[in-house]
Parts: C-alpha cells; structure tokens; sequence
C-alpha cells in the first residue's frame, strides 16, 4: 500500500471538510518579493487551502502569456532561485497552509538535484511540479523527493494515454494536477460534458487526489468542479486582476471563487 505523504495527508483532512479545496498560483518576485508576500498572506486569509510557488525561469514552456511575462520581469527585476528560497521559507513558517513549488528541470539541474529538494525540505515545501521533467528521465529527482518525504506531483493532460496515466500516477505523491485542456495555461476552457467524462477518466486512474487548472477564473468554474475534483486551480486569472486592479484586489477576487 502506497504510503501518503504530508500533502497528501493535508489535502485528505482538508477535503473531509469541504466538498473542494482551492490552490491558487504566484510566481515568486513578481511584481516583487514584497509584493509576493502581500498577496500570499491575502489569499490565505481569503481562504486558499494550498499555493503554488513559481521560481522565475527564461523559458516557462507550460506557462501562457501572463505566468510568462510575469517570469520575465521577476528575472528582469533581479529574482533569484537564491531569494525564491529564502521566502519560500519565511512563507512557510508564517502561514498554516501546505505550499508547493514550480520549478523547470533546468533549476534543479543547476542547483543540483539532491541539493534543490534538499533546500525544498529545509524551507518547508511539501511538493513540487516540475513539468518538464518525465518520471523515466528523473529517477535521481524521485529518490531524492522519497527520501526527503515529499510529493513529486506528475501532470495529466488530454493527450495522456490510459496507461501513460497509471505511470504516472504510479511515481506521483500528493496529488495529480490534471490539464483541462491542451495548450498553454491562461487560455479559456470549455467547462462541459467532455471535460467531465475526461475527469472521470482521471480518476479512474489514479488513486490520489485530483487538482484541475488551465482556464478556472470563475465561481462558476470552480462550482462546475465540485464533485468531481479535489482541487481547483487558479493561477493567470489572479495575475490578471493583480496587473489590472493592484496586489490589494487579490484578496477580493479569490474571495469570489469559494464559499
């Protein structure tokens, strides 16, 4: 029997409580550090039950246009996987939500594997999604998250085939983050039949727990959801309102996404 991890223990006791649990996505620097700060204390406060921390990278290749530029000025502004680390850390200590981090292979590759989930353990992350990074070509970054007693988080998306999924799931802690559909995130999603029947394969193949993103803005997307995922994932949409209405907007836009 698969044995759970810390996040996947946190989500399990958080979903005996609520019908869905919401994660929210930051790219760490953008528009600041101290900017970052602000708007992770605003959504938990808003009540986000889990975040994504994203380390600024060059070449974001998952990511859509916004998460894109906003990876771009965070390195323009001088972030580093140095400073990412450091408030990761105090993120962590100051706030009683599980907080995971984005990262491409390229990070972990130049850190080195075992030091970069090293670093993980120590500034309290619980898990991580590195998209770029498939199970047969990270044996050395599975050990190592096994041995530091955190989730490697594998992707499912449309493209993914029955047993491709099993795979990963196999080799995933914590939960699977599901694509809702293909491309790149930020773009619309098309919240209908097709992606239910596409969900329920999901979970039919994977005994963890299920996160959805790419395209949830509304409370009516994450409604859509309910019943049928563990998590919904709002990531672009937030960076939108932050760009559009400032960081103090954050709090009020995620407080219309839930109950």
């Amino acid at each position: 029997m698969r044995e759970q991890t810390i996040l996947e223990q946190s989500i399990r006791q958080a979903r005996a409580k609520k019908d869905i649990l919401l994660m929210t996505h930051i790219v760490l620097g953008y528009p600041s550090f101290d900017d970052s700060l602000r708007m992770v204390e605003d959504m938990v406060k808003a009540g986000v039950d889990l975040m994504e921390l994203q380390i600024p990278f060059s070449e974001p290749m998952a990511d859509g246009p916004v998460i894109l530029k906003a990876n771009a000025e965070a390195l323009k502004n001088g972030a580093t996987v140095e400073q990412s680390f450091r408030i990761a850390e105090r993120i962590t200590k100051e706030f009683d939500i599980p907080f995971l981090f984005m990262a491409y292979y390229n990070i972990l590759y130049c850190q080195g594997v075992a030091s970069f989930v090293d670093q993980c353990r120590q500034a309290g992350i619980q898990g991580c999604i590195i998209p770029d990074l498939p199970p047969a070509e990270g044996q050395e970054y599975l050990d190592a998250m096994h041995a530091a007693r955190l989730s490697p988080i594998h992707i499912f998306t449309p493209n993914t085939p029955v047993d491709r999924m099993r795979h990963l799931s196999d080799n995933s802690a914590g939960f699977i983050y599901t694509v809702a559909r293909k491309g790149v995130t930020g773009k619309d999603t098309a919240f209908s039949d097709e992606l239910t029947d596409y969900l329920a394969l999901c979970n039919s193949n994977t005994d963890l727990p299920l996160a959805v993103g790419f395209g949830v803005k509304t409370r009516e997307d994450v409604n859509f959801l309910r019943g049928k995922v563990d998590i919904a994932v709002v990531g672009s949409e937030t960076i939108r309102v932050m760009e559009r209405d400032g960081v103090g907007a954050v709090k009020g836009f995620i407080e219309t996404l839930i109950d």
